[in-house]
């Protein structure tokens, strides 16, 4: 029995200790000095594709651009997205454009801790220099408001930011948009969006129990996205069994509209609305050559690439 007792107060002691490691592991790399002069105009686009405005801001309680956006209701508790108006108490209004630029690219807040990961960082993880100067400079012109977001709502043992330490080691993916010198630059750019940027596969993939996505299930669909809505499977194949073209793909993320003359509904209506309207074009195409595999438009109507 004394033995047992020794045992078990070693495998405590170990337990502990451990604990004691995760918790002051330290995350992240540090962050080279961000001197790139920002493109403003370039900015803002960017920050559209990205999903800012859309996640950022409450547009159903009339909120104030930036200043905080909807409770995003997940397994694991309510998240509300953070005000990133230039407020310096409540915003990011005293922030660095290193600490901006490690918050985007690797999940950390200026304090040292871990995002949580219904912020999409790992989807902007390949983001340059002068993407973030130009994000960093965009987001320099937004009225300072004076409003606390709201407390995320998660309980134990959720609410524990070590352990999401542990979460970013176990499914912190590349984002996947380093060209593909096969490809044309139209698809290749597509990827870019898709892959980094306009982060499709949050919520087109399904995730796993402890939140991670599926990479076997890549752009298969996702029937659990916060607040209960459903995300329909995006690959080549899907797309076409269900008569998405390149057009008419492209003219969805300018207009909402599907191929049945129905509209989009849900998180991807807003998409559209505060996201991918805004885009070019040629961006909006690109996306859709990427999403049905196509290297060109011409290739997508003679039905092969």
């Amino acid at each position: 029995m004394r033995r047992f007792l020794t045992l078990v107060s070693g495998v405590a002691v170990l337990g502990v200790a451990g604990l004691g490691v995760v918790i002051a592991w330290p995350v992240g790399s540090a962050v080279t000095p961000i001197t790139t002069e920002g493109d403003v105009a370039r900015g803002a686009y960017l920050a559209r594709a990205s999903g800012c405005i859309a996640c950022h801001t409450n547009f159903e309680a009339g909120g104030a651009p930036l200043a905080g956006g909807a409770p995003l209701q997940t397994p694991f508790g309510t998240f509300y997205p953070p005000n990133l108006t230039t407020d310096p108490k409540h915003g990011m209004g005293d922030w660095t454009a290193e600490q901006f630029a490690k918050a985007v690219r690797q999940g950390i807040g200026p304090d040292g801790s871990p995002y949580y990961p219904s912020f999409p960082y790992t989807f902007y993880a390949d983001f340059s220099d002068q993407d973030v100067a130009d994000l960093w400079a965009a987001f320099q012109t937004v009225p300072p408001v004076a409003e606390p977001a709201q407390e995320n709502e998660v309980s134990f043992p959720f609410d524990q930011r070590w352990g999401l330490k542990l979460w970013r080691a176990a499914f912190f993916y590349d984002p996947d948009t380093e060209p593909d010198e096969s490809r044309s630059d139209a698809w290749n750019r597509g990827k870019e969006l898709v892959n980094g940027a306009a982060h499709c596969a949050a919520c087109h993939t399904s995730r796993n129990f402890a939140g991670g996505r599926d990479l076997s299930a890549r752009f298969a669909g996702n029937a659990q996205l916060p607040g209960g809505s459903k995300a329909p499977a995006i690959r080549p194949k899907d797309l076409a069994e269900n008569d998405w073209t390149v057009s008419n793909l492209a003219y969805a993320l300018q207009t909402g509209i599907t191929p049945s003359g129905d509209a989009f509904g849900g998180s991807m209506a807003e998409v559209v609305r505060e996201g991918t309207r805004f885009l070019t074009a040629d961006d909006r195409q690109t996306m859709a050559l990427y999403l049905l595999d196509k290297d060109t438009v011409e290739a997508s109507n003679a039905g092969s690439n």
